[in-house]
């Protein structure tokens, strides 16, 4: 039976025309036929990965809107956690205790970084074609009183192993005239429209980097891969891949997106203009996730603004609140992850059976500067506030022993109150579900924590 699904979707990837990339990009975008063809993509896709796992079908994720009050999320911190004992970042598989810095980065750390390939969110391949940077467009602008440079970038991925799949990641980034050296905060996100026009009354991001004389750059994470199923057979993974599917071990979205990252790096380090050893990262909700992913994968990384950024982020698999395992390992979000992370949400294995948590992925961004932001309790409880504040509080001791201070408290501080003092952070803001209340905070920080050293 295995073997007959695989063979339809095979026709059915087949039969069904190729959508234009700006619906790859966005999907649902464009008509109703194009939006089902997409749907059917996807779902062929993931039956195939099932099938490849042996699973039937994986365990419901929690549904808000549900009229069965028993399938909504958990918000109750009395029964939030159901799996209190979490992996110990300093113990090696083999029960050895890590004792110094050298056994941390020749023996756990690689042992870490293998965990979580093969288990949560896969494994670079070795045949990933190489990036070629070109300026598409340089102007001179205003930016609210300061002088700065807008430049927009194309980075031209060699498809000559599969000419049938372009990508071309998509960036600009805006810094001041006369620059020479300076720091770059890289953010997740669309580049749509001048960077350099403010809408409202508030500041944009870009411009409180700008004024700091810092640079401010936007990558597209959908020119790297699609946000969907149905873009799996294309983009970065889908040119690797020659258009086939994934293996349970490949890549997911989150760890394409942090490759497009470091390629962009690798563009930073040829211009006098910027200081590619002082780059942070910083991204929301999913590309929050993707920015976590990126840093701890990325050493060249020297910050992350890691914001509301949930399960498969900052948040525990073994936590009970909000979003679950269930959703990430859906159709509709398992192309963020390997596909070997469904095996937890199915059958008798369940998130206790992970054996890595997320509080180790933050550990692997140690002793560089990390900051987890969240959002209020009304406004970004689906992300679990207080999951994100204990991954950070159970990644210290590893900050700690890289001489490094970590948050320095196991007590959830509480709405405002800031854990600053070290190179691991933590603060819950006033607003929703964005980064826009803690973006002042961050900049103070890394300004102290990386600029200035």
């Amino acid at each position: 039976m295995k073997s007959l699904h695989r063979i339809a979707a095979l026709v059915l990837l087949a039969l069904i025309p190729l959508a234009s990339d700006a619906q790859f990009f966005m999907f649902g975008g464009g008509n109703s036929a194009a939006r089902d063809s997409l749907r059917r993509i996807a779902e062929a896709d993931y039956q195939n990965m099932l099938d490849q796992l042996g699973i039937d079908e994986p365990r419901e994720g929690r549904q808000p809107n549900n009229a069965d009050e028993s399938k909504h999320p958990n918000y109750d911190e009395l029964t939030a956690n159901p799996y209190p004992f979490y992996p110990d970042p300093l113990t090696m598989q083999d029960g050895r205790r890590v004792k110094n810095a050298k056994m941390w980065y020749k023996q756990r750390r690689p042992e870490l970084v293998r965990l979580f390939e093969d288990e949560v969110y896969g494994r670079i391949p070795a045949n990933v074609p190489g990036v070629t940077w070109e300026v598409t467009k340089e102007e001179k602008k205003d930016f609210q009183g300061t002088p700065v440079i807008v430049r927009t970038l194309s980075g031209i991925v060699d498809n000559s192993s599969y000419p049938a799949i372009s990508v071309t990641i998509q960036a600009n980034v805006v810094y001041p005239e006369n620059a020479a050296n300076v720091p770059v905060v890289i953010e997740y996100g669309f580049m749509a429209g001048d960077p350099t026009v403010v809408r409202g009354n508030q500041k944009s991001w870009q411009q409180m980097v700008v004024e700091r004389g810092w640079a401010a750059a936007t990558i597209n994470p959908s020119s790297i891969q699609a946000d969907a199923g149905s873009g799996l057979t294309n983009g970065i993974i889908g040119l690797c891949n020659k258009g086939g599917f994934r293996s349970p071990t490949d890549w997911g979205s989150l760890r394409a997106w942090g490759w497009g990252v470091s390629r962009f790096i690798d563009y930073l380090e040829t211009c006098p203009e910027f200081n590619a050893g002082k780059t942070a990262i910083e991204g929301v909700s999913r590309y929050g996730k993707a920015s976590l992913v990126a840093m701890a994968f990325e050493p060249r990384i020297a910050a992350g603004f890691i914001a509301s950024s949930g399960k498969a982020g900052a948040a525990g698999w073994r936590r009970d609140c909000g979003e679950s395992i269930g959703n990430i390992v859906s159709s509709e979000e398992y192309h963020w992850v390997a596909g070997n992370l469904i095996k937890y949400g199915a059958g008798e294995l369940t998130e206790n059976d992970i054996p890595v948590d997320q509080h180790e992925l933050i550990a692997l961004c140690a002793p560089r500067a990390c900051f987890i932001s969240t959002g209020s309790w009304a406004g970004d409880k689906w992300q679990d506030v207080v999951g994100s504040f204990i991954s950070a509080s159970k990644a210290s001791p590893v900050y700690e022993l890289l001489g490094e201070k970590g948050l320095g408290t196991e007590l959830f501080p509480g709405m405002d109150y800031t854990l600053m003092d070290g190179r691991l952070a933590y603060r819950q803001h006033h607003g929703g579900h964005e980064a826009g209340p803690n973006w002042p905070f961050f900049l103070d920080w890394f300004e102290r924590e990386v600029v200035s050293k």
